[in-house]
């Protein structure tokens, strides 16, 4: 599987937006270091992906600072926004 910027940001994201735990957000980054074709910036990629793939680990960890500066390391900007919750 190809691995770009814009498809790390989007796993990240599933992952803020509760789509992911953060068990399978480990298991992803894991997999995809490991078996993933890095495209474009590699050091970058696989450098982001080993800090996820330890997001598990207590003295890792990963807090929402931690996501805000990967996501900008990437080139993107975090913000938030409220949904009404669905009745």
């Amino acid at each position: 599987m190809l691995i770009t910027k814009e498809i790390v940001c989007d796993t990240l994201l599933a992952y803020l937006n509760y789509r992911l735990t953060l068990a399978q957000l480990v298991d992803w980054a894991e997999t995809m270091l490991c078996e993933g074709e890095l495209v474009g910036p590699i050091e970058l990629l696989s450098d982001i992906l080993a800090r996820l793939g330890l997001a598990d680990v207590r003295e890792f960890g990963l807090s929402w600072d931690d996501c805000t500066a990967l996501l900008a390391r990437l080139g993107y900007q975090l913000q938030v926004q409220a949904m009404p919750l669905a009745a």
